[in-house]
């Protein structure tokens, strides 16, 4: 795997217990480009997490950090000259170029692909909307998007404003609108939930988890792997993944929380129970996520 090696050009406190951190290649070349909504895998001390990028790459990248415990406490204590490793950008949140308007949602840190999003609709004339929810004091960014968004900027910091200003946008929108949300999981599945009731079809629904949804244990059932012949029993409780890499079957993955895509397996017979964010519905006759996903058969025979 392609391991980029940075070096910390800046670290700026720009909301509270937000910092932004600038990147940039540790010999000088132009990093890797990438679309808005794409995030990158940073090595952080013993472990590695995923932040999305705010800005267009090339000559750096940019990452806003909320402090928490964990990864994100080591990036805020990095300093100019620090070095770090990361993976180059994924993406599985960029913009659908063929949307008419793109109506942005953002739950406080979750502004973070926004950003992004804003930034390059700003510069290539897209139609654009963003409704913001923030604590008081937690607006990271917000004199920016105001200055490129004015009035197709909307901020709240409580949640009966929100509930007003999330009915109102989900209800007058043009069709051809496609839909962005990003936050905590509460946030999203409210707005998933009132976007079905307000009759937007699914494929015009994208959405970016920073925290798992919590999963159910589910049922036992049998991976049967066909290259190998072999039988691996999913017991409840542990993800195919887990079962999987203690059978000695070294699977590829990253977020562990069915977003990234990379612990992808292809599916030759059963019926997979789908609990990802990542895969389309076409996508999702052949392939699971073994992260989180499960199966609906006592057996699902994999590709493996």
């Amino acid at each position: 795997m392609t391991v980029l090696d940075l070096v910390v050009r800046a670290g700026t406190g720009i909301a509270a217990g937000i910092r932004e951190i600038t990147l940039a290649a540790a010999d000088g070349r132009p990093l890797p480009p990438h679309p808005p909504g794409s995030h990158l895998v940073v090595e952080c001390g013993p472990v590695r997490n995923a932040y999305s990028l705010t800005n267009a790459g090339f000559d750096t990248y940019s990452i806003a950090v909320l402090r928490r415990s964990g990864g994100s406490a080591y990036l805020h204590g990095l300093r100019p000259g620090d070095r770090l490793a990361a993976s180059p950008p994924r993406c599985a949140f960029a913009p659908v170029a063929t949307a008419r308007k793109h109506l942005l949602i953002a739950g406080g840190i979750g502004i973070t692909p926004m950003v992004a999003h804003a930034r390059d609709a700003a510069r290539w004339g897209r139609d654009v909307e963003l409704l913001y929810v923030h604590r008081p004091d937690a607006g990271a960014f917000a004199d920016e998007l105001s200055d490129l968004l004015g009035p197709r900027l909307h901020r709240v910091t409580d949640r009966d404003a929100f509930g007003a200003a999330l009915t109102g946008a989900l209800r007058d929108q043009p069709l051809g609108t496609h839909l962005y949300v990003c936050g905590p999981g509460p946030l999203l599945d409210r707005v998933l939930t009132e976007a079905a009731t307000a009759g937007w079809p699914p494929s015009r629904l994208h959405l970016e988890r920073f925290v798992a949804a919590e999963l159910d244990p589910g049922r036992e059932f049998v991976a049967r792997l066909a290259r190998s012949a072999r039988d691996v029993v999913v017991p409840p409780g542990t993800s195919l993944l887990d079962a999987l890499r203690a059978a000695g079957i070294d699977v590829p993955n990253l977020c562990r929380q069915g977003i990234c895509g990379e612990c992808r397996v292809p599916v030759l017979a059963g019926t997979p129970l789908h609990r990802d964010e990542y895969l389309t519905d076409d996508e999702r006759t052949g392939a699971v996520m073994c992260c989180v996903s499960r199966s609906e058969t006592a057996t699902l025979e994999l590709d493996l």
